[in-house]
């Protein structure tokens, strides 16, 4: 049935045809009429699926159309589809009666040049490139363990949502989101404005100034990601301060903001885990540091006492090194003899030498000087020293007639007795000791007796019987001595 069957079927009672006949009726009319098309136009949204099929958008400046490019057709294209590239295809035009959408089935794709907005970004890269902006020279480092991360992005995507799980998933650190729109004509104006607004910032502000910034969008299209080409956009991200992460679209999407950033992440929650380290890496490596750090002093303990183990054998060897003394010894003693004749000899030719001016005359003057010197001071020194020890002697006599006197034993020889306490201590009185108390008596033949004091000790003891006469001393000569008693 052709579409001209079904408008002339207009009265009440015409067939009613269902959703599907309608679709696929349109569906036969298109490929009927357009079965061999040639187009020309940009690609846009270049989608490869994973099933091997390629789905794209064809257009020009007031018009699109999707288009699809079977896995069987895709080993046969001479370029493969990208975003931006201007190129002619053929194929046919289909439906889609799922959707009620008309696209084209690629067969064949040409490149037909650079599109327009491809051709311009190109432009603006070249320009900016012979400035320096691209250069890696410029591009500062991360930190490696930031405290405060900014974020620029819309807050009311998926995006925000991803980056923060994934910092609050590795690293405990504040993060500052800076909502912007991320498409569109003002999208560009307010995410410089975002960069500034953080570069503002004071470190000891109220709002503490991030470490670190992260520029993040979804995927889309060139023309959705068109505001990251701005050429105002990627001035003020070489200008600012704080180090600048990338995250714009999928890792197959490629704006200016990524040359000029320091670093470019294929996703925004790989910025995330490029702006922050894993605390359990951390802690790992810590943990890994301190292990080794204890197997390194093990090893130079371990090295210390195999130095000392080798010293230990080495001096082992001590008599070897005592024998190889002992042999330079009798090499150098062997030597002596001869040196001892050589120096005798030598010394004997000098001799010789100054013996015609020697005579005994020489030797007999000094001698004969001496010796009379020498008489008279014998003559001299004589009486001196007689006198000095007849004094001496005299001395010698008064100390040993002292010592007499004060000889403790001397008083016993005389009939007295010495009383003691059994701790040695001396009693003085017979009123100090106390009945039962046991003493010791030594006499004068030095025989020491072992007594007991009966009743009161301070009582008088029994008479002791009458000391035999002592026959006194002959007097010594010499001067008269005192005696103490």
């Amino acid at each position: 049935m052709t579409m001209t069957d079904v408008a002339a079927q207009t009265d009440s009672n015409a067939k009613a045809y269902s959703v599907s006949e309608l679709a696929f009726a349109l569906k036969r009319t298109l490929e009927d009429s357009y079965g061999f098309v040639r187009l020309r136009g940009e690609l846009s949204k270049v989608t490869h699926h994973s099933n091997g099929h390629v789905y794209l958008t064809i257009k020009d400046e007031k018009a699109a159309i999707d288009g699809v490019v079977w896995k069987g057709s895709v080993r046969n294209l001479s370029i493969r589809p990208e975003h931006g590239l201007e190129v002619v295809v053929t194929g046919k035009i289909t439906t889609y009666p799922q959707g009620s959408r008309y696209q084209i089935v690629i067969e064949t794709m040409e490149a037909a040049g650079i599109g327009a907005l491809l051709a311009q970004l190109e432009r603006l890269k070249q320009k900016l490139a012979a400035e320096g902006l691209f250069e890696p020279s410029r591009k500062r480092p991360l930190p490696e363990m930031p405290a405060v991360v900014g974020v620029i992005t819309s807050p009311t995507g998926a995006v925000i949502r991803d980056i923060l799980h994934r910092i609050r998933d590795r690293w405990p650190c504040r993060v500052i989101v800076w909502p912007v729109v991320v498409q569109g004509e003002t999208a560009a104006a307010q995410v410089s404005g975002a960069i500034r607004g953080f570069n503002a910032m004071a470190p000891d502000g109220p709002v503490p100034r991030p470490d670190v910034l992260i520029v993040a969008r979804g995927g889309g299209s060139v023309e959705d990601l068109w505001a990251f080409n701005d050429e105002a956009l990627a001035r003020t991200v070489a200008e600012g301060t704080i180090p600048l992460i990338s995250a714009v679209g999928h890792e197959t999407d490629t704006t200016l903001i990524d040359f000029v950033s320091d670093r470019r992440a294929p996703t925004p929650t790989a910025a995330a885990e490029m702006a922050t380290p894993v605390l359990a890496e951390l802690k790992a490596l810590v943990s890994d540091l301190g292990a080794r750090m204890h197997r390194c002093g093990g090893r130079v303990v371990e090295d210390r006492r195999n130095r000392i183990a080798h010293a230990d054998r080495a001096l082992k060897r001590v008599p070897d090194l005592v024998r190889l003394a002992e042999q330079r010894f009798d090499i150098v003693s062997g030597k002596l003899g001869a040196g001892l004749a050589r120096n005798a000899a030598a010394h004997e030719r000098d001799l010789v030498r100054v013996a015609s001016r020697l005579s005994p005359l020489l030797l007999q003057r000094p001698q004969q000087v001496q010796k009379d010197r020498l008489d008279r001071l014998s003559v001299r020194l004589e009486p001196s020293v007689r006198r000095r020890l007849e004094r001496l002697g005299e001395r010698l006599d008064g100390l040993s007639k002292l010592y007499a006197s004060v000889d403790p034993d001397r008083p016993l020889q005389r009939g007295f007795a010495r009383v003691a306490r059994a701790d040695g201590s001396l009693v003085h009185a017979g009123a100090a000791l106390a009945g039962g108390e046991a003493v010791a008596i030594t006499f004068g033949d030095k025989v020491t007796r072992q007594a007991v004091i009966d009743g009161d000790g301070g009582s008088a003891p029994p008479p002791a019987p009458p000391a035999p006469k002592v026959k006194p001393k002959p007097k010594p000569e010499g001067p008269a001595q005192g005696d103490l008693f």
